[in-house]
């Protein structure tokens, strides 16, 4: 076997040379003189292997190579070019791989090695074939991309599961409970709790101290056995059961009841938590989302009372079905009214300190309870199929207000806006966004579209090319509330969107959660890297933006800055802020 102590050099044997007809001479000398220490001395390893040969023996390694597994020239030569993977050739990538070796083809891939110490790192592998004197040789280079692994893990795992907790979040709860109750031929049962007074727990002892009781519910909830646990949002749980028949719910339910009766005792605190609890049962081939909710509505009455004990779901509750009657009599009366406006609050640029946009956020003036927020009747706008003829109305709005903003701007403001996955799914979204921008001679640059993350699970044709559509346009496109939901890093490969919006649970606590500062920055960076821009919603304390800007985050909105307002105030606001400061050197 030869021993390359040296790359091979290229081939220089052409008659016309590397260079051509009128190559000089000497070249093929300086190529095989500089191409070898160019190599020795790359940053990226570099392996050769005769694939010729039996277990494909590397045949030549570079410095970068010996720094990066640890192993010697002396050692590496020789070897078998598979035995980084040590134990693991059981890799998916290591077939892919062989695969590869048979055909004569190129490939890359990003596998787990195994260095000289027995330290794993992530190898992104790009390997070559070529032919040196008829003989069949692979190149391989090697590069250490662990600390960018890392980062994807992490984000992944936050795309499916609640960081302070270790439970499910709740998007992943309700995608995994729907492919369980399709494949359960029994009832399920719901169970959704609430901490009573979680509030004044935290600010009574500290988020510590509130993190530490969320987790210990969390530990004591998945010990019941439960098919799934999540948590839902700040202090709220929910668990799945299969059952074998509708009698078996109590006894869950009281098991439940029984996992949260005695005290918390943690590091710092011995804590006797009350919980509200309520709980829904579903037949087999029932809507999941439809059990969720109920079991969401039983919580809600629990709340009211909360020393009835557990509480469930009631179908003869009349009451909330007059309100969803009363309140979509109300919304088409509101809208033929013209009663939806928009309240504005501004993007912050952490850097300058300049306004550069601002999101605009839809509210309800009401005549008899005054301003409303979303809250109170997106969700009815939904149910009841208005929704799509209010988000046109409100696109249009924000349009014609952005073109009177900017008409005068040197430096123009981008105008954000909430988008729902019902108007995607229902609607020519690049069809209605154009018409809207030729009716009010808007520039699509001034607005971006703000998309939630349940939008992207959605598989249906046409989802896609609506955002390409829209990109076509000009338009930009949002990722609102990135964090919380189905953060997979293949949404941001695969759609084509302009921005990230970290949100604002991650902001609120992150100067006491150096989990939450790990998952931030690494949002940024991913950001800064895939060249979207990224802005940090619910900013209220100077202490959040320097940590904010020194992480590199680019846009910010917040209290801190200011609270939405209307139009007219906006537009005083900006006018304020546009101003150049006062020259106090002036007489």
């Amino acid at each position: 076997m030869d021993d390359f102590s040296s790359p091979p050099s290229p081939d220089t044997t052409s008659p016309e040379g590397p260079a051509g007809n009128d190559a000089d001479p000497g070249s093929d000398a300086v190529l095989r003189l500089v191409v070898p220490k160019l190599v020795e001395e790359l940053t990226d390893g570099i392996a050769i292997a005769r694939v010729s040969a039996e277990d494909a023996p590397l045949l030549y390694v570079n410095k970068a190579f010996e720094r990066l597994t640890g192993y010697g020239r002396h050692e590496a030569l020789g070897q078998d070019c598979r035995y980084l993977q040590g134990d693991e050739r059981d890799q998916p990538e290591v077939a892919r791989i062989r695969a590869a070796f048979k055909a004569g083809e190129p490939l890359d891939v990003t596998l787990r090695n195994y260095r000289k110490d027995g330290s794993p790192f992530w190898n992104s592998l790009s390997l070559r074939p070529i032919a040196i004197d008829g003989e069949p040789f692979y190149l391989g280079i090697l590069r250490d991309v662990s600390a960018v692994r890392q980062t994807e893990i992490a984000l992944d795992r936050t795309a499916h599961f609640d960081t302070a907790t270790g439970c499910l979040n709740r998007q992943s709860f309700i995608v995994n409970f729907e492919r369980r109750l399709i494949a359960h031929t029994g009832p399920a049962l719901i169970v959704k709790l609430d901490i009573i007074g979680f509030h004044d727990i935290n600010a009574g002892y500290g988020f510590d101290i509130g993190d530490a009781l969320l987790r210990e519910t969390g530990r004591r909830l998945q010990a019941t056995g439960a098919a799934l646990v999540a948590r839902m949002g700040a202090n709220e749980f929910a668990l799945a059961f299969e059952l074998a028949d509708e009698a078996g719910a109590q006894f869950m339910v009281n098991l439940v009841s029984a996992a949260l009766t005695d005290d918390f005792v943690i590091p710092g605190a011995n804590v006797a938590l009350r919980f509200a609890i309520g709980y829904a049962i579903g037949e087999p081939g029932g809507s999941t989302i439809s059990l969720v909710r109920n079991a969401g509505t039983a919580l809600q009455a629990a709340k009211t009372d909360p020393l009835s004990g557990p509480r469930k779901f009631r179908r003869a509750d009349q009451e909330e079905a007059r309100h969803r009657v009363r309140m979509t009599g109300e919304l088409k009366t509101a809208i033929a009214n013209d009663e939806f406006l928009y309240h504005f609050q501004p993007q912050i640029d952490l850097t300058t300190g300049d306004w550069v946009g601002a999101e605009a956020l839809i509210r309800w003036n009401h005549p008899l309870f005054g301003c409303q927020p979303p809250g109170r009747f997106i969700e009815a706008a939904e149910r009841t199929g208005l929704l799509l003829e209010l988000g046109e109305r409100g696109l249009t709005a924000v349009a014609a207000f952005a073109r009177r903003i900017n008409a005068q701007r040197e430096r123009p403001l981008r105008f954000s806006v909430n988008v729902s996955a019902t108007e995607f799914l229902h609607r020519d979204m690049a069809e209605l966004l154009d018409r809207v921008l030729r009716e009010t001679g808007a520039d699509p640059a001034w607005l971006t579209l703000e998309i939630t993350e349940s939008l992207f699970l959605n598989d249906t044709p046409g989802v896609l090319g609506a955002f390409r559509r829209l990109r076509d346009l000009g338009v930009g496109l949002a990722i609102d509330d990135f964090g919380t939901g189905y953060s997979s890093l293949r949404l941001l490969e695969t759609f084509p969107v302009t921005e990230i919006k970290i949100d604002r649970s991650f902001i609120g606590e992150l100067a006491a959660s150096p989990s939450k500062m790990v998952i931030v920055r690494a949002i940024i960076e991913l950001g800064r890297a895939l060249g979207l821009a990224v802005v940090a919603e619910g900013v209220e304390t100077e202490g959040q933006r320097t940590l904010l800007a020194g992480m590199g985050c680019s846009i910010a909105q917040g209290y801190l800055f200011s609270r939405p307002v209307d139009a007219e105030s906006f537009v005083s606001a900006l006018g304020r802020a546009s101003q150049p400061p006062a020259d106090d050197s002036a007489p």
